[in-house]
């Protein structure tokens, strides 16, 4: 339900999950452990496991102390694994369910509201120094919706296909790696139609609930990293990115076509007896088209730049680490902005396996139609974001894991954005599509503060209890012109949960079998239509699931979610699924 990706990293590949490498330093290696039992959980996204999902809400705020090394796995996937373009590369999986060390794995599951799932990978070449993975993935979904609004019905569509290829190879003194992926999804606009204004007219069947949307990415990259053998260390990525859909805002309309070309470097040396002066930077190009040449596109945005340089430097002591930096950040066209932000990273263990952690930070997001179509793929089809500005993403906390198998994290920060992006239902004659997102921008603030808890037994049984709560501030962005947005007195954080918790149980009563289940409870969202702001209602889900691993090769499996029978909306007016449940299959061949 949660979890919006917002990673800008640079090669395209199925993320297979993240963990920690044992570092070789023996006293270092007890922080190491703290780090990976406290930060690199499996993230909460039932929208990329489940067809049964087809949007995504924010994510919970997931504190990270620093960037752990990424390996490549040397399994295959027994249990249905993540369908997401993801940018960072194929890693080890850290699960409770034990991995088949065979080279290819096939999930088949499908269920009621013709829920289907399906995923295929085959590790072609899995050595030291070559690694060569293949996959593909299916979600697809097509099954009628009550409305929250109205008694009445509407068919919801999705069909995602994901595929692509991820090579490296290590030669004696730098690290190559490539990455090809094509993500292809069509969807329908099932929503509610907003204005009630045109319900009671009876124009509802003039709006087209039957053609399918279509969005392609495709997506390239090559890396060079060295592996230190000379006095400077460094890595360079670059990648290409499109992003295409079919229609405009009504059928026989061409969409928008955005082409990215990216690059991130780094650069740096050791000196004076560990410590380390570096050079790190992200450019990206934002090169705008029309799929057909009638097309107009009213918010339109021009061609553009955005770039980040972060000069820093690391030291690091017996029981602590600290980097120290800064960020400059530039963006070109219309929107010309140049602005700093602190780069800054801080822990020290206080105790043995307890740590304080202290991170402030800033980013340019860009936005762009590739980003947001993963976060709502029902976005008016002609709507270019602007980028927004991040001058300050602060969090401070401490994290142990003290106990015996229990773990604790308590966290609180801080972030300023301006022009920071909402998304609101919007409805006009002048689309066929009904219901789509429209986008108004505010200068935001936002305190949260929350905790994690973990408690595991002899991988037996786990538990893990997280909350967060959110309070925002927003205010109007100045403007010398319109730019497209809702005018609205009663300003809030629209969409944004205010408070959010997420907990997990799971238990193995026999060797061959686990039962898990899991809780979502989100609340304090508003939306506005109609001329006033609209509280909706929570999102409060629990789901189950039950896997069977006979042998080595074989396992199944069975879910069933929204066991509570509750009506919510992730984007008001389109509602989610009611209980439903799958059964499926793992393969490890």
């Amino acid at each position: 339900m949660k979890a919006i990706y917002n990673v800008k990293a640079l090669c395209l590949v199925v993320a297979l999950g993240a963990a920690a490498s044992v570092h070789a330093q023996e006293d270092k290696s007890k922080e190491k452990e703290l780090n990976r039992e406290m930060t690199l959980e499996r993230e909460y996204d039932p929208s990329v496991q489940d067809a049964s999902k087809v949007n995504t809400l924010p994510k919970i705020k997931e504190p990270v102390v620093k960037k752990m090394p990424i390996d490549y796995s040397t399994f295959a996937v027994p249990t249905d694994p993540q369908q997401e373009l993801s940018l960072l590369g194929s890693g080890s999986v850290m699960t409770e369910i034990p991995y088949s060390k065979k080279r290819g794995y096939l999930n088949l599951g499908a269920g009621n509201y013709m829920n289907i799932n399906g995923d295929l990978g085959y590790h072609i070449l899995n050595t030291e120094k070559d690694k060569l993975n293949v996959f593909l993935s299916h979600r697809s979904t097509n099954g009628n919706i009550g409305y929250l609004q109205m008694d009445d019905k509407q068919k919801a569509k999705l069909n995602n296909n994901l595929g692509g290829i991820n090579f490296s190879h290590e030669y004696e003194k730098l690290a190559l790696k490539l990455g090809f992926g094509i993500d292809h999804s069509t969807f329908n606009y099932y929503g509610f139609v907003a204005d009630l204004r045109l319900v009671d007219l009876d124009v509802m069947p003039l709006f087209d609930y039957d053609t399918n949307q279509a969005n392609t990415k495709i997506g390239g990259m090559i890396g060079f990293e060295s592996k230190g053998h000379g006095p400077f260390e460094y890595a360079l990525d670059l990648d290409f990115k499109r992003f295409t859909n079919k229609y405009g805002m009504t059928r026989g309309l061409g969409g928008i076509a955005e082409n990215t070309f990216g690059a991130s470097f780094d650069l740096n040396s050791e000196f004076n007896g560990g410590m380390t002066i570096g050079l790190e930077g992200e450019i990206e190009y934002f090169n705008y088209g029309e799929t057909e040449p009638e097309t107009t596109v009213p918010f339109e945005r021009n061609n553009h730049l955005e770039s980040t340089l972060s000069p820093y430097l690391k030291m690091n002591g017996e029981r602590w680490n600290l980097r120290l930096g800064a960020n400059a950040m530039i963006i070109t066209g219309e929107e010309k902005k140049v602005f700093l932000s602190p780069n800054i990273n801080f822990d020290v263990e206080l105790a043995p396996k307890t740590v304080f952690y202290a991170t402030a930070t800033g980013k340019v997001s860009a936005n762009s139609a590739w980003e947001i179509s993963s976060v709502n793929r029902y976005i008016n089809p002609d709507l270019i974001l602007e980028a927004s500005r991040t001058w300050l993403d602060g969090i401070a906390g401490i994290k142990s894991g003290a106990g015996p198998g229990f773990w604790f994290d308590v966290f609180g920060g801080y972030k300023i954005t301006d022009n920071e992006h909402f998304f609101l239902p919007q409805v006009s004659m002048r689309t066929k599509f009904g219901n789509v997102s429209n986008v108004t921008y505010y200068n935001a603030k936002k305190f949260f503060g929350g905790a994690s808890l973990k408690y595991s037994y002899q991988q037996l049984f786990n538990i893990s209890l997280k909350g967060v709560y959110n309070s925002w501030s927003v205010s109007e962005v100045e403007r010398e012109e319109p730019a497209g947005e809702t005018t609205i007195t009663d300003i809030k954080a629209f969409g944004k949960p205010k408070a959010e918790l997420f907990g997990e149980i799971s238990v193995v009563p026999m060797d061959n079998i686990t039962l898990s289940m899991d809780y979502y409870l989100g609340t304090g969202r508003y939306t506005h239509a109609n001329g006033s702001n609209i509280k909706m209602d929570n999102i409060n889900e629990l789901n189950m699931k039950g896997t069977y691993q006979l042998n080595e090769t074989f396992g199944a499996y069975i879910k069933f979610n929204n066991l509570l029978f509750r009506k919510y909306e992730l984007l008001y007016g389109y509602p989610q699924q009611g209980f439903n449940a799958m059964v499926g299959i793992n393969l490890n061949f």
